[in-house]
């Protein structure tokens, strides 16, 4: 399946210029295969049993009848993008370099059912920023398995093996010092680097930390409103996350719906973004929701992207308790899982923490601005 430009080497480590180009031909099979999909029988229209037909039905329409994919592509287009073999994997990434002569190295990671597109409006105001303050060159990688970091080679991509795969990238681009940032996936790939302690990391800068209650006495008692209104949150979460349940356990059977409907993919994708209750619809944009649904259903990696929650399964990376001794921030946006400041010092260096007055799980598409803004203060604190 042909996805994109860039010049073979016989050298699998050297960084290759990478343009995407997703063929005609591929775009035309998408809007024939929407064109022919057998819909469910609608049980119910509200979100009680999964994302309701209805729903679907509009985005769908859209994708097929309004949706221009062209000028996503060429957004993404508009910034280096690269190519590189790191661990006998295929490592696809955005560089931007700031104009600023002083700019900190900083690494991006994305999540699940997310792409280096999460971070586009984050690029401007980290780079370029108008009000000053601490400016950034950005390394935006897909994740191993994610978009055009595909094929997935091999097993065992966890995300403390992700952690060290974007070491050696920063090294390899030169970096001696930087610092990262991630939600979701990211985030537990940024606590990795924190438990990795690598040279040259200065800090690691996430929108979760995923540690909860250790059964201590009135620890419950101790937490604020924001907070018990955060546990509350995540208490719907372990309700509904069945998404997280099957691609822990069984990626390789999703994989055939998933690489062979898009649809299917579309709809897989929606649990996170949307909300299991249809609770974030107003705060999607449509439009760039189905650009990411695109990019997983042109390079096939629906299924593979499942994998590192079956890795991380596996291994308890990004979960585990081990101390992360490197200095790390934490943003806590109030329509997310809200991390608790207690739990997570139990096994992290916290330096730094701000509670969020909007925005949710995928900040850096709903709250770019504050986000910005968060991950500037922490970084300046870092490199006074």
């Amino acid at each position: 399946m042909s996805q994109a430009n860039h010049v073979a080497t016989s050298d699998p480590t050297a960084i290759q210029p990478f343009r995407i180009a997703i063929p005609d031909t591929q775009i035309a099979d998408l809007k024939a295969r929407l064109g022919k999909i057998r819909w469910p029988y609608a049980t119910t229209n509200d979100h009680s049993r999964g994302q309701p037909v209805g729903f679907v039905m509009e985005l769908v329409d859209r994708w097929m009848n309004d949706f221009r994919w062209r000028e996503h592509e060429a957004r993404l287009n508009s910034y280096p993008q690269f190519i590189t073999g790191i661990d006998g994997q295929p490592i696809h990434f955005l560089h931007i370099r700031s104009q600023h002569p002083d700019a900190f190295p900083l690494i991006l990671s994305h999540g699940w059912p997310g792409s280096v597109m999460e971070f586009l409006d984050l690029i401007e105001p980290l780079t370029n920023p108008t009000s000053g303050g601490q400016a950034f060159d950005l390394v935006i990688p897909s994740l191993p398995g994610f978009g055009f970091s595909s094929p997935l080679r091999e097993g065992g991509w966890d995300s403390a093996r992700i952690a060290r795969a974007w070491d050696t990238l920063m090294k390899r681009l030169g970096y001696d010092r930087y610092g990262a940032h991630g939600g979701d996936i990211g985030s537990g790939i940024g606590r990795e680097l924190g438990i990795l302690q690598p040279h040259g990391l200065v800090g690691t800068h996430v929108l979760q930390i995923f540690a909860f209650p250790a059964g201590a006495d009135g620890e419950m008692d101790r937490l604020s409103p924001f907070e018990m209104e955060g546990m509350a949150i995540l208490a719907n979460f372990e309700k509904y996350n069945g998404y997280h349940q099957i691609q822990a356990k069984r990626p390789g059977t999703l994989a055939y719906g998933l690489v062979d409907s898009p649809v299917a993919q579309m709809a897989w994708n929606t649990e996170l973004w949307f909300g299991f209750e249809g609770n974030n619809i107003d705060n999607v944009d449509r439009d760039r929701f189905l650009a990411q649904a695109s990019l997983y259903w042109f390079t096939g990696t629906g299924g593979s992207a499942a994998n590192v929650y079956y890795e991380d399964q596996q291994t308890g990376a990004g979960y585990r308790e081990v101390m992360n001794p490197t200095p790390t921030g934490v943003a806590v946006f109030p329509n997310d899982f809200r991390s608790v400041r207690s739990f997570a010092e139990r096994a992290n260096n916290i330096v730094h923490w701000t509670e969020m007055p909007r925005g949710g799980h995928f900040a850096a598409s709903d709250a770019p601005d504050l986000l910005a803004q968060d991950i500037r203060a922490f970084f300046s604190k870092l490199n006074a």
